[in-house]
Protein backbone atom coordinates (compact mmCIF):
# COMPACT_ATOMS: atom_id res chain seq x y z
CA UNK A 1 0.00 0.00 0.00
CA UNK A 2 1.49 3.54 -1.26
CA UNK A 3 1.28 7.11 0.07
CA UNK A 4 -0.24 10.43 -1.78
CA UNK A 5 -0.79 13.98 -1.16
CA UNK A 6 -2.07 16.23 -3.50
CA UNK A 7 -1.83 20.27 -2.48
CA UNK A 8 -3.95 22.92 -4.51
CA UNK A 9 -2.74 26.29 -3.77
CA UNK A 10 -3.15 29.79 -4.33
CA UNK A 11 0.08 31.10 -4.37
CA UNK A 12 3.60 29.70 -4.40
CA UNK A 13 4.11 27.86 -1.55
CA UNK A 14 6.84 25.76 -0.06
CA UNK A 15 5.68 22.15 0.10
CA UNK A 16 8.68 20.63 2.25
CA UNK A 17 6.56 21.11 5.60
CA UNK A 18 4.12 18.43 4.27
CA UNK A 19 7.18 15.96 2.69
CA UNK A 20 9.46 16.49 5.72
CA UNK A 21 8.35 17.77 8.96
CA UNK A 22 4.92 17.28 9.36
CA UNK A 23 4.30 14.30 12.25
CA UNK A 24 2.76 11.88 9.55
CA UNK A 25 4.84 13.49 6.72
CA UNK A 26 5.89 11.12 3.56
CA UNK A 27 9.34 10.82 5.06
CA UNK A 28 7.93 10.35 8.52
CA UNK A 29 6.11 7.31 6.28
CA UNK A 30 8.26 6.38 3.88
CA UNK A 31 10.51 3.12 6.28
CA UNK A 32 7.10 1.68 5.62
CA UNK A 33 6.64 2.41 1.48
CA UNK A 34 10.57 2.27 0.92
CA UNK A 35 10.34 1.34 -2.51
CA UNK A 36 10.19 4.67 -4.53
CA UNK A 37 9.59 8.22 -4.16
CA UNK A 38 8.34 11.24 -6.55
CA UNK A 39 7.10 15.02 -6.57
CA UNK A 40 5.47 16.27 -9.15
CA UNK A 41 5.16 20.28 -8.53
CA UNK A 42 3.57 22.79 -10.98
CA UNK A 43 4.48 26.08 -11.02
CA UNK A 44 3.47 29.64 -12.80
CA UNK A 45 6.15 30.83 -13.86
CA UNK A 46 7.94 27.30 -14.64
CA UNK A 47 9.07 27.32 -18.90
CA UNK A 48 8.39 24.18 -20.43
CA UNK A 49 6.98 20.80 -19.73
CA UNK A 50 3.55 22.62 -19.04
CA UNK A 51 5.23 23.80 -15.79
CA UNK A 52 5.71 20.96 -14.05
CA UNK A 53 8.88 19.74 -12.76
CA UNK A 54 9.05 15.49 -12.09
CA UNK A 55 11.88 14.46 -9.56
CA UNK A 56 11.53 10.82 -8.51
CA UNK A 57 13.77 7.88 -7.22
CA UNK A 58 12.99 4.45 -6.98
CA UNK A 59 14.45 4.81 -3.19
CA UNK A 60 13.10 4.61 0.29
CA UNK A 61 12.66 8.76 0.88
CA UNK A 62 13.59 9.13 4.18
CA UNK A 63 16.87 7.40 3.45
CA UNK A 64 17.56 9.16 0.09
CA UNK A 65 19.50 12.56 0.46
CA UNK A 66 18.36 13.45 -3.08
CA UNK A 67 14.74 13.23 -1.88
CA UNK A 68 15.95 15.77 0.77
CA UNK A 69 17.62 17.97 -1.46
CA UNK A 70 15.02 18.34 -3.84
CA UNK A 71 12.15 18.95 -1.06
CA UNK A 72 14.22 21.94 0.05
CA UNK A 73 13.82 23.45 -3.59
CA UNK A 74 9.73 22.27 -3.55
CA UNK A 75 7.94 25.39 -4.18
CA UNK A 76 4.48 25.87 -6.40
CA UNK A 77 1.25 26.41 -6.57
CA UNK A 78 0.20 22.62 -7.10
CA UNK A 79 1.62 19.25 -5.43
CA UNK A 80 1.45 15.02 -6.39
CA UNK A 81 3.52 13.56 -4.44
CA UNK A 82 3.88 9.92 -3.31
CA UNK A 83 5.59 6.88 -1.73
CA UNK A 84 5.55 3.73 -3.00
CA UNK A 85 5.31 0.12 -1.26
CA UNK A 86 5.30 -2.52 -4.30
CA UNK A 87 2.48 -4.60 -5.17
CA UNK A 88 2.87 -5.02 -9.10
CA UNK A 89 6.33 -4.40 -10.72
CA UNK A 90 10.09 -4.19 -9.73
CA UNK A 91 11.55 -1.65 -7.76
CA UNK A 92 13.26 0.88 -10.65
CA UNK A 93 12.97 4.07 -12.02
CA UNK A 94 9.99 3.15 -14.21
CA UNK A 95 7.53 2.14 -11.99
CA UNK A 96 8.01 5.07 -9.58
CA UNK A 97 4.85 7.44 -9.14
CA UNK A 98 3.93 10.16 -10.03
CA UNK A 99 3.98 9.42 -13.93
CA UNK A 100 4.03 11.98 -16.50
CA UNK A 101 1.94 12.98 -19.73
CA UNK A 102 2.32 16.01 -21.46
CA UNK A 103 0.23 18.39 -19.41
CA UNK A 104 -0.91 15.01 -16.39
CA UNK A 105 0.10 14.18 -13.68
CA UNK A 106 -0.93 11.17 -12.07
CA UNK A 107 -0.36 8.72 -8.78
CA UNK A 108 -2.16 5.51 -7.94
CA UNK A 109 -2.72 4.06 -4.46
CA UNK A 110 -3.66 0.90 -4.29
CA UNK A 111 -3.57 -2.71 -6.32
CA UNK A 112 -5.70 -3.27 -9.39
CA UNK A 113 -7.04 -6.98 -10.02
CA UNK A 114 -8.83 -6.51 -12.96
CA UNK A 115 -6.37 -5.71 -15.41
CA UNK A 116 -7.09 -7.61 -18.56
CA UNK A 117 -10.41 -5.47 -18.54
CA UNK A 118 -8.22 -2.19 -17.78
CA UNK A 119 -6.05 -3.03 -20.26
CA UNK A 120 -8.70 -3.49 -23.33
CA UNK A 121 -9.70 -0.15 -22.86
CA UNK A 122 -6.73 1.14 -23.57
CA UNK A 123 -5.94 3.06 -26.72
CA UNK A 124 -2.82 1.38 -28.67
CA UNK A 125 -1.24 5.18 -28.82
CA UNK A 126 -1.27 5.34 -25.22
CA UNK A 127 -0.03 1.63 -24.84
CA UNK A 128 3.16 2.42 -27.00
CA UNK A 129 3.44 4.97 -24.30
CA UNK A 130 3.67 2.96 -21.21
CA UNK A 131 7.32 1.85 -19.82
CA UNK A 132 7.22 0.28 -17.06
CA UNK A 133 5.00 -3.07 -15.46
CA UNK A 134 2.98 -1.97 -12.76
CA UNK A 135 -1.04 -1.98 -12.95
CA UNK A 136 -0.64 1.91 -11.92
CA UNK A 137 0.62 3.44 -15.29
CA UNK A 138 -1.86 1.25 -17.17
CA UNK A 139 -4.68 2.50 -15.36
CA UNK A 140 -3.31 5.95 -16.23
CA UNK A 141 -2.93 5.01 -19.85
CA UNK A 142 -6.80 3.72 -19.83
CA UNK A 143 -7.37 6.93 -17.88
CA UNK A 144 -5.77 9.38 -21.02
CA UNK A 145 -7.27 6.74 -23.36
CA UNK A 146 -11.02 8.15 -22.34
CA UNK A 147 -9.93 11.96 -22.50
CA UNK A 148 -8.41 11.21 -26.19
CA UNK A 149 -11.58 9.25 -27.16
CA UNK A 150 -14.04 12.39 -26.17
CA UNK A 151 -11.32 14.66 -27.97
CA UNK A 152 -10.25 16.50 -25.17
CA UNK A 153 -7.00 18.39 -26.32
CA UNK A 154 -4.47 20.77 -24.34
CA UNK A 155 -7.11 23.51 -23.95
CA UNK A 156 -9.67 21.55 -22.85
CA UNK A 157 -12.96 23.34 -20.63
CA UNK A 158 -12.88 21.90 -17.01
CA UNK A 159 -16.56 20.95 -17.17
CA UNK A 160 -15.79 18.70 -20.26
CA UNK A 161 -12.78 17.16 -18.74
CA UNK A 162 -14.38 16.30 -15.68
CA UNK A 163 -17.68 14.75 -17.24
CA UNK A 164 -15.13 12.65 -18.79
CA UNK A 165 -13.57 11.94 -15.17
CA UNK A 166 -16.79 11.32 -13.68
CA UNK A 167 -17.96 8.60 -16.27
CA UNK A 168 -14.77 6.98 -15.53
CA UNK A 169 -15.03 6.84 -11.84
CA UNK A 170 -18.45 5.61 -12.01
CA UNK A 171 -17.30 2.80 -14.70
CA UNK A 172 -14.38 1.67 -11.74
CA UNK A 173 -17.01 1.76 -9.53
CA UNK A 174 -19.40 -0.59 -10.75
CA UNK A 175 -16.87 -3.19 -11.11
CA UNK A 176 -16.95 -4.95 -7.85
CA UNK A 177 -13.74 -7.03 -8.15
CA UNK A 178 -11.75 -3.95 -9.95
CA UNK A 179 -9.55 -3.59 -7.03
CA UNK A 180 -8.71 -0.46 -4.72
CA UNK A 181 -8.01 2.50 -7.13
CA UNK A 182 -7.32 5.88 -5.19
CA UNK A 183 -5.76 8.29 -7.54
CA UNK A 184 -4.81 11.55 -8.21
CA UNK A 185 -4.79 13.14 -11.64
CA UNK A 186 -3.74 16.96 -12.28
CA UNK A 187 -3.12 19.13 -14.95
CA UNK A 188 -1.69 22.45 -13.45
CA UNK A 189 -4.91 23.99 -13.36
CA UNK A 190 -7.06 21.47 -12.37
CA UNK A 191 -6.65 18.37 -9.57
CA UNK A 192 -9.08 15.26 -9.68
CA UNK A 193 -8.74 13.20 -6.49
CA UNK A 194 -10.56 9.54 -5.59
CA UNK A 195 -11.03 7.39 -3.27
CA UNK A 196 -12.11 3.78 -4.22
CA UNK A 197 -10.60 0.79 -1.46
CA UNK A 198 -7.96 3.03 0.26
CA UNK A 199 -8.23 5.97 2.74
CA UNK A 200 -8.49 9.42 1.78
CA UNK A 201 -8.85 12.80 3.76
CA UNK A 202 -8.65 16.14 2.64
CA UNK A 203 -8.19 19.50 4.32
CA UNK A 204 -9.12 22.73 3.01
CA UNK A 205 -7.21 25.65 4.39
CA UNK A 206 -7.97 29.48 4.65
CA UNK A 207 -7.07 33.03 5.01
CA UNK A 208 -8.97 32.99 8.65
CA UNK A 209 -7.79 29.26 9.62
CA UNK A 210 -5.19 28.99 12.22
CA UNK A 211 -2.20 27.15 11.08
CA UNK A 212 0.79 26.38 13.35
CA UNK A 213 3.81 28.27 12.32
CA UNK A 214 6.27 26.74 14.48
CA UNK A 215 6.81 22.99 15.29
CA UNK A 216 9.73 20.70 15.99
CA UNK A 217 10.18 18.19 13.62
CA UNK A 218 9.65 14.54 14.54
CA UNK A 219 12.32 13.32 12.46
CA UNK A 220 15.69 15.47 13.26
CA UNK A 221 14.15 17.36 16.50
CA UNK A 222 14.95 20.66 14.87
CA UNK A 223 12.31 23.30 15.12
CA UNK A 224 10.54 24.08 11.68
CA UNK A 225 8.95 27.41 11.02
CA UNK A 226 5.85 27.18 8.52
CA UNK A 227 5.53 30.05 6.24
CA UNK A 228 2.25 30.93 5.52
CA UNK A 229 0.77 34.74 4.73
CA UNK A 230 -2.75 36.26 5.02
CA UNK A 231 -4.28 35.70 1.93
CA UNK A 232 -3.20 32.18 1.10
CA UNK A 233 -5.96 29.51 0.46
CA UNK A 234 -5.18 25.98 -0.22
CA UNK A 235 -6.74 22.37 -0.83
CA UNK A 236 -4.39 18.86 0.86
CA UNK A 237 -5.25 15.61 -0.45
CA UNK A 238 -3.52 12.73 1.62
CA UNK A 239 -3.46 9.01 2.06
CA UNK A 240 -3.97 9.96 5.49
CA UNK A 241 -3.87 12.80 8.46
CA UNK A 242 -0.50 14.38 8.55
CA UNK A 243 -1.09 17.05 11.22
CA UNK A 244 -3.86 17.42 14.20
CA UNK A 245 -5.59 19.83 11.70
CA UNK A 246 -9.52 19.03 11.40
CA UNK A 247 -8.92 16.62 8.42
CA UNK A 248 -12.35 15.54 6.37
CA UNK A 249 -12.03 11.44 5.73
CA UNK A 250 -13.40 10.85 2.06
CA UNK A 251 -16.48 8.46 2.04
CA UNK A 252 -15.41 5.31 -0.66
CA UNK A 253 -15.89 6.13 -3.84
CA UNK A 254 -16.13 9.87 -3.82
CA UNK A 255 -14.28 11.87 -6.87
CA UNK A 256 -13.27 15.62 -5.69
CA UNK A 257 -12.44 18.60 -8.12
CA UNK A 258 -10.12 20.88 -7.12
CA UNK A 259 -9.39 24.24 -9.36
CA UNK A 260 -6.22 25.96 -8.28
CA UNK A 261 -7.85 29.74 -9.73
CA UNK A 262 -8.63 31.92 -9.01
CA UNK A 263 -8.80 30.63 -5.53
CA UNK A 264 -8.09 26.98 -4.63
CA UNK A 265 -12.08 25.37 -4.15
CA UNK A 266 -12.84 21.66 -3.50
CA UNK A 267 -16.35 20.08 -5.38
CA UNK A 268 -17.95 16.83 -4.90
CA UNK A 269 -18.22 15.63 -8.83
CA UNK A 270 -19.40 12.10 -7.44
CA UNK A 271 -20.35 10.74 -4.10
CA UNK A 272 -20.48 7.08 -3.22
CA UNK A 273 -20.57 6.61 -6.67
Amino acid sequence: MCRMLGIVASEATDFRVCLREAPRSLASLSPEHPHGWGLAVFGREARGDHGWTLKKQPACAQEDDRFHEVVVGSRGELLVAHIRKRTVGAVRMENTHPFRRGRWVFAHNGTIDELDWIRANVSAARAAEVTGDTDSELFFAFVLSRLDAAGLGERAEVEDTSAVVTGIVRDLAARAALGACNFLLANGDSMYAYRQGRSLFTLERGPHDRVRSHRESRETGASVDTPWTARRTAVLVASERMTDEPWRELQDRTLLHIARAPVPALRVLAAGA
